[in-house]
């Protein structure tokens, strides 16, 4: 058994325009970018989900146009976490989940449900919305079920196994800094998003069993790059993490992890390793595929395997 959990670097959705001839060879179709990109990372995560239910069709086509041991994050859909604000969400959810994420079958990873900078903790609207999230393909399958009649012609209620199911929230606003928060998503057993930008709260608390991190941008949001210096920072916390530590437990100057940047005190309940994936946002300047190839080299060294896709 490997002494350390998998590490699975990539990059924020495929489809920007500016990669083209960058990262992407100019003449590359552009319904070959998904598998493109996959031929380098071995994650990624959709965004589109967010914006708008996609259809079966649609998760399909994902799923076959990536290798097999591919892993594809889904972010949940704005109008659960925006526009309701977690509040009587149970039908959306069921629509959300009905809308075809399932076809993905093994290869779908953690769901992402952002918050918006606007949105503050409430302890017991959050606690009811993590109640309601399935933990394994079977109970989403179920909750799908309830969906309402604008799914009736197109939903997806069969999932080809039991597979279980990971979430993670990202937040963005500082009445989240507290233990209180940590403790609920430690209870539920959710990730708290570690979330690198220079605009709202970053935390460093372990809350489950996989950490998940998004790589906004060091300086500037969605464009900076990451230097080598920083880069190397992230990596020993990936080790640490993967390794059943913190990131406090890194072999970096303490400089690189203030303790202000955890909401509670007490430490995680311990283990022998921990998942960890990464995600890089920085898409403006088309940092972020060549940021999370330098860092996937950098993980490798620190804990061998394959381009720190361990």
């Amino acid at each position: 058994m490997s002494a350390h959990g998998t590490v699975r670097i990539g990059i924020s959705g495929w489809t920007y325009k500016g990669w083209r001839g960058v990262f992407y060879p100019k003449e590359l179709p552009q319904k070959r970018e998904l598998a493109f990109a996959a031929e380098t990372f071995r994650t990624i995560e959709i965004n589109g989900t967010f914006y708008s239910l996609q259809r079966p069709s649609s998760y399909a086509k994902w799923a076959s146009a990536t290798p097999e041991g591919f892993v594809l994050a889904v972010k949940g859909s704005r109008f659960i976490t925006h526009m309701r604000r977690l509040r009587n969400v149970r039908t959306p959810l069921a629509n959300y989940l009905a809308s075809g994420v399932l076809r993905l079958e093994e290869k779908l990873g953690p769901f992402l449900w952002q918050f918006p900078p606007n949105f503050g903790f409430n302890h017991d609207v959050l606690d009811e919305f993590l109640t309601m999230l399935p933990g394994t393909t079977e109970a989403a399958a179920e909750l799908a079920a309830e969906h309402d009649d604008r799914l009736k012609s197109r939903a997806f209620l069969e999932p080809s196994g039991n597979y279980r199911l990971r979430h993670a929230v990202e937040i963005r606003h500082p009445s989240f800094v507290t233990p209180e928060f940590v403790s609920l998503l430690r209870r539920h057993r959710v990730a708290l998003v570690c979330a690198d930008t220079v605009e709202w709260p970053r935390l460093l608390d372990v809350t489950a069993d996989f950490l998940y991190l998004r790589l906004h941008g060091s300086e500037q949001l969605y464009a900076s790059g990451y230097s080598a210096r920083a880069l190397d920072i992230w990596a020993h916390r990936i080790a640490a993490w993967a390794q059943g530590g913190e990131a406090r437990d890194c072999p970096v100057s303490s400089r690189a992890v203030p303790e202000g940047e955890y909401a509670s005190a007490a430490r995680p309940p311990k283990r022998a390793r921990r998942d960890v994936y990464v995600y890089f946002d920085n898409d403006a300047k088309v940092r972020a595929p060549f940021d999370a190839k330098a860092l996937c080299l950098r993980v490798e060294r620190l804990l061998g395997g394959s381009g720190g896709n361990v």
